[in-house]
């Protein structure tokens, strides 16, 4: 019997935008090549309905994309709505609701998958000379890419020659032959380390990819969960539903049993080929290609009328902003706060391209540190940029928590008030990062550090409580029995 659920099911979770009118069928013949991915953009900057390709021009008949599966919605239908129904919560969940629930999970007992016999995925199987991904409406998303990206918004599965640990991760997958991918897997990924572990064994790396994955699964899979944590357990913990998962065809491995498309092979223990260049998550293309491993592909296994859902990487927000930004702010305000530190809350400013993270701190607790503004940097980069979501996030904001900082105008307000140009901000040139932070120099991005930085925007006073500011506001400026009053009486003003 097949899982049911939006969080726990790709077909429901589409079901629902299109019944909430936050998905749009669109049934003209649209090409793969530049505009899906033109119209997905524009849904992206627009925060309109995610777009559901229906008749694409070339490709194996009957396959389907879907644009903009995490992307930001209208207000009315639910801003968050989209990342909200990944997480099993409903569409005008709050960012704080999100983030909670993502911790909670994080420390509740992980459920580990059910394995069935049989699932929708094994629909349609396909081996050896009847795999041809070039046959499928692989879309080029961007034109200044230097291929057709397959694996946009899926993960990799890959597990551990001794069979202790099994990671989802997310990371792209750029089309290179009829049977192969090639993309990244660095050595500080989870999907590296992995890989490097059967490299030492001198064997192939067993692997799967999966696409239009249970949305849960595929939030678990963009965490930047602790190495040796199975991301498998955490989407039951997070659901409530242990996740149905079912053996691959070709390999040992275990996937979900309701995906959309299933790759399966291995990854090639020393075969390198270019990839890229790619639209990236920072808003920027830069014009060349990099050798990484190649992903053979021997199965494929599939839905009938599959759907392929695909992220159209570029200015914000897209998905690397709305999952895998959501998903760093969680687990950086658990290292936070499991550090003893008066955390309000953090949250990656969508704005930003996930690089920077702001931290609201509460006053009172603040007040007790009796610290200064260095020690509380450095305080909070020794913390933060040891971690695997500070390793990520090349930018901390610290402000108190009368700023609601997922609203980027109060983060800006108080960036600009409240930062002092001379001693506000504090660097860590030997602090480890991700090395596709754009304005990195070569000299960093070889050596994957530098780049790292706090800012303290914080008012003279705050630190020991005694700042003489007071904002001047209609929450803080008026009796509480007058904004009531205003709040109900706003049409009777004029207003609509």
């Amino acid at each position: 019997m097949t899982q049911h659920g939006p969080a726990l099911n790709f077909r429901d979770f589409l079901d629902e935008l299109l019944a909430t009118g936050d998905a749009v069928l669109v049934e003209r013949p649209v090409d793969p090549h530049l505009e899906a991915g033109a119209v997905t953009r524009r849904a992206y900057e627009t925060y309109a309905p995610a777009p559901l390709f229906t008749d694409l021009t070339t490709g194996t008949p009957g396959v389907r994309i879907l644009g903009a599966p995490a992307g930001m919605s209208t207000p009315d239908k639910g801003a968050h709505g989209r990342l909200a129904a990944h997480v099993g919560l409903g569409r005008h969940a709050t960012p704080r609701a999100i983030v909670e629930k993502l911790i909670t999970a994080m420390h509740a007992e992980p459920l580990e998958p059910v394995t069935v016999t049989d699932g929708p995925c094994k629909e349609n199987v396909l081996r050896g000379a009847d795999v041809d991904l070039t046959a499928l409406p692989v879309p080029l998303l961007h034109q200044e890419d230097g291929g057709r990206y397959l694996g946009t918004y899926g993960f990799h599965i890959v597990r551990t020659p001794d069979g202790s640990w099994t990671s989802w991760s997310v990371a792209r997958a750029m089309l290179h032959g009829p049977t192969t991918l090639t993309g990244p897997a660095m050595p500080q990924q989870h999907i590296g380390m992995v890989h490097a572990l059967w490299r030492e064994k001198g064997l192939r790396t067993p692997w799967a990819m999966v696409l239009g994955a249970p949305p849960a699964a595929l939030a678990a899979a963009g965490m930047p969960l602790p190495a040796h944590v199975s991301e498998d357990g955490y989407v039951g913990a997070l659901t409530g539903s242990p996740v149905e998962v079912v053996k691959a065809e070709s390999n040992d491995l275990y996937v979900p049993a309701n995906a959309e498309i299933v790759l399966e092979g291995y990854l090639d223990a020393e075969e390198t080929a270019p990839e890229g260049p790619m639209g990236e998550y920072h808003g920027y293309s830069f014009g060349a290609s990099r050798p990484q491993p190649v992903f053979h592909v021997e199965t494929v296994t599939h839905r009938d009328r599959p759907v392929l859902p695909v992220c159209v990487a570029g200015l914000p927000p897209e998905e690397n902003h709305t999952i895998w930004g959501t998903m760093i702010s969680a687990t950086a305000l658990d290292v936070l706060r499991t550090a003893g530190l008066p955390v309000d809350f953090a949250w990656c400013s969508y704005e930003a391209a996930t690089c920077w993270l702001v931290v609201s701190l509460d006053r009172e607790g603040l007040r007790r540190m009796r610290t200064t503004a260095r020690e509380l940097a450095d305080t909070v980069a020794r913390v933060l940029f040891g971690s695997h979501p500070g390793w990520l996030v090349p930018k901390v904001l610290l402000v108190t928590d009368d700023i609601d900082i997922t609203d980027i105008r109060q983060v800006v307000w108080a960036l600009a008030t409240r930062t002092h140009p001379g001693h506000g901000t504090y660097t860590y040139p030997d602090a480890p990062g991700i090395p596709l932070v754009p304005y990195l120099t070569p000299d960093e991005v070889a050596a994957g550090r530098g780049g790292k930085s706090v800012t303290c925007a914080l008012l003279p006073g705050q630190l020991d409580g005694t700042s003489r500011a007071v904002t001047a506001s209609f929450a803080t400026s008026y009796p509480e029995e007058l904004r009531r009053r205003v709040v109900a009486d706003w049409a009777a003003y004029g207003y609509r």
